[in-house]
């Protein structure tokens, strides 16, 4: 009886084993997909920049010199003075550095157009001989102004505000630029003895450059920005000074203008009619730091 139980047991066992093999067996849970984030150039960043400039403008004209007497007001009664200016553009070319901001708008992430505004300030280290001052004879009488009659001042700092459209192939953007440029140097006035005051100059830039977006985790992000990107660029900046002196050259004490024209003043060389804008080209290199939209 007991044989008979145990076999029963175990055919019973083996049917209910045999019955559960031939059931469907549950499917495991598909993969869990993390869609990779599309880069896009819309946002606010911030970065620095190094590069180097150089002068366009023409710098082959000869000096100017004039010879007063007690007649033009600038030297005493009885006595003359030759005063000669320098038209060169001596040293127009070195270091610039500097910092920018901007924000990027782009119409569609991945590849797409992109349009942005930058401003930028930066530090030149050129163009601090340009405006150069002698005088021979008899010593000008105190309170008189002398003036570079074309206009030439040297250049320590520039800045920009400029808008940004260009292409942008994911991670790469092409783009060009443009718009409003100011800055200051050493003016085209002269003291005793011959130092000169800055003088503020507004003009214009143009240019262009190509920046590339590095990954999130790059060892560049100090900052744990959204990302770090890298760019060339070069402007073209013209600090307009148009033909504005007429050929003024100097003041008296009581500041009345002096030109070649006037009595006791004759001119022996150069012009004295002009007054030529201060232009350069720029090649920088520059970092960003994006912060916004991945």
């Amino acid at each position: 009886m007991k044989k008979l139980l145990l076999a029963s047991t175990v055919l019973a066992g083996l049917t209910a084993a045999a019955s559960a093999a031939d059931l469907p067996r549950r499917a495991a849970p598909p993969p869990v997909f993390t869609p990779v984030p599309v880069f896009t150039w819309t946002g606010f960043y911030a970065g620095f920049n190094a590069g180097y400039g150089f002068g366009t403008g023409d710098d082959r004209q000869a000096p100017t010199v004039v010879v007063v007497n007690g007649a033009s007001g600038l030297v005493a009664p009885g006595t003359s003075a030759a005063l000669g200016f320098s038209n060169n553009r001596s040293n127009t070319d070195g270091f610039v550095g500097g910092g920018q901001i901007g924000y990027n708008w782009q119409l569609t992430p991945g590849s797409g157009v992109v349009f942005g505004v930058e401003a930028d300030a930066q530090y030149v280290d050129f163009g601090r001989e340009r405006n150069r001052f002698a005088q021979a004879g008899a010593g000008l009488l105190p309170g008189v102004g002398v003036f570079n009659p074309n206009g030439l001042s040297s250049l320590d700092y520039f800045g920009t505000v400029r808008g940004r459209l260009g292409y942008a192939f994911d991670r790469t953007l092409v783009y060009a630029t443009g718009g409003f440029a100011y800055g200051s140097g050493g003016g085209r006035e002269f003291g005793l003895p011959n130092s000169s005051r800055d003088e503020f100059q507004t003009g214009y830039a143009v240019g262009g450059g190509i920046e590339y977006a590095l990954p999130t985790d790059s060892f560049l992000n100090f900052f744990r920005s959204s990302a770090v990107t890298l760019k060339v660029e070069g402007l073209y900046v013209n600090l307009d000074q148009g033909n504005r002196n007429n050929g003024f050259f100097a003041t008296t004490p009581a500041g009345a203008p002096v030109s070649v024209t006037s009595p006791g003043v004759a001119l022996v060389s150069g012009v004295t009619n002009s007054r030529r804008d201060t232009e350069f080209a720029v090649v920088r290199a520059g970092l960003n730091y994006k912060f916004g939209s991945y």
